[in-house]
């Protein structure tokens, strides 16, 4: 922007001293012509009153001497003598006696002024006034260097002034690019000092209170996640008190630990929602610092959960682990979930009996998780994957939690056809050290 401001600057400005110097120097020169032909033809007009008085040789030439310009002065008397040296043309010369007129003409020299003056019995003498040519323009070239450098003075300085002016323009943007970039990236105390035109500082004002409010409605959102977080521990206390009159049976023990499960997960749910925003990290912070786990391992001990909910559904189960080792910097337990998301879509969206498969494949940067299923399949990937949208009546925050988890860790999510008729879901998330 600056190197803009600083041409747009000195475009106009260039145009505007050319367009004044121009003409301004083209006179000037003329001016100075004038006044050397001026001064000339009043030197010719001094002599013609001595012609008047006398024409003898001496006297005239005593006259031209006293003018002081003997060598720029010259007189054709009557009888065709010559006072001086004359530099016109002796046709010019001819023409002035014969018609009696004042001539003016420019010579390879210089300028030269015939002035005829008539005396008594028709008789006709020329004075001759003659500038050389650098006296025509003496002066010219020093005040032409003069426009030049003032010229220059002002186009420079009206870039100097444009480019501070959009130094200071530049800041104020860069200043709220910076802020721009670290609130998204989960800084929430940067503000911006409004600074700049009007219109800037206008937008680092709205910048500033739009910071403010989103802090205001993280806050208001994450009290609201511990409190729903903290309301379901009535219901889980419930699960307790039925899996304890089940007694020592295996369906109790199941539901004892899916219920110590759930607690976990609602006391991080609250403590996280507790956290002081200031020390919140943004979605991938956590990730990028988690301790590694094996992605088979992981899925291998969700499928073994999964397994008996399968089982009573009479759904056929495939899986695939390859035995490679698939470490990805993920924490476990949010592994653990995005495997339960995927899985969980398959039992809540498809009959009972249908069958599904699960893979876990390793690539050269990333491995795979691929849940596939023999269901409807998914009419609308694009609006599946939109936080929050859902057209089967679930929450549609599940697919939106996997996509990113797999952002998180330089993956990506997609949904496609399943060789089994269904879905498709994969997952690709990055291998620790690039594999």
């Amino acid at each position: 922007m600056r190197r803009a401001l600083a041409g747009i600057a000195l475009a106009v400005t260039s145009m505007v001293a050319l367009s004044f110097l121009v003409p301004l120097a083209l006179l000037v020169r003329e001016q100075a012509r004038d006044r050397a032909t001026t001064v000339a033809e009043q030197r010719a007009a001094a002599v013609s009153p001595v012609l008047a008085l006398t024409t003898r040789r001496a006297d005239v030439q005593q006259a031209v001497v006293e003018l002081g310009s003997a060598d720029q002065l010259a007189v054709r008397l009557p009888d065709g003598g010559l006072v001086g040296a004359p530099h016109a043309p002796e046709d010019a010369l001819e023409r002035a006696v014969r018609r009696r007129e004042t001539l003016a003409l420019d010579t390879a020299d210089g300028w030269v002024h015939l002035q005829p003056v008539v005396l008594p019995r028709d008789r006709v003498a020329v004075v001759e006034a003659y500038v050389p040519a650098a006296d025509l323009t003496r002066g010219v070239a020093a005040s032409w260097g003069v426009m030049a450098l003032l010229a220059l003075g002002l186009v420079g300085g009206s870039v100097l002034v444009a480019d501070r002016l959009g130094a200071r323009v530049v800041r104020s943007s860069r200043s709220l690019k910076r802020a721009s970039l670290a609130l998204g990236s989960g800084d929430l105390h940067v503000r911006v000092e409004p600074d700049g035109p009007p219109e800037l500082q206008e937008a680092g004002a709205a910048f500033n209170t739009m910071a403010d409010r989103v802090v205001d409605l993280l806050a208001v959102e994450r009290e609201l996640v511990a409190d729903l977080s903290h309301r379901l521990r009535t219901p889980l206390t419930a699960l307790y008190l039925e899996a304890d009159r089940m007694g020592a049976t295996e369906s109790a023990r199941r539901v004892t630990e899916a219920a110590v499960r759930l607690e976990t997960e609602l006391d991080s749910i609250i403590t996280a929602a507790r956290t002081p925003l200031a020390a919140a990290q943004p979605g991938g912070a956590a990730t990028a610092t988690a301790k590694p786990c094996d992605v088979s391992e992981v899925v291998a001990a969700r499928l073994e959960f999964w397994s008996v909910l399968a089982a009573q559904q009479e759904r056929p189960c495939e899986r695939y682990l390859t035995p490679r080792p698939t470490p990805v910097r993920f924490a476990e337990d949010d592994l653990a979930a995005v495997i339960d998301a995927l899985i969980g879509n398959v039992f809540r969206h498809t009959a009972q009996g249908t069958a599904f498969a699960v893979r876990v494949e390793r690539e050269r940067r990333h491995v795979l998780l691929t849940v596939d299923d023999a269901g409807p399949g998914v009419a609308d990937p694009g609006a599946a994957l939109t936080r929050g949208v859902s057209v089967t009546g679930s929450t549609g925050l599940g697919l939106d939690i996997v996509g990113r988890a797999a952002r998180a860790t330089d993956g990506e999510l997609t949904i496609g056809r399943a060789p089994l008729g269904g879905a498709r879901v994969r997952v690709s998330l990055a291998l620790v050290g690039g594999g």
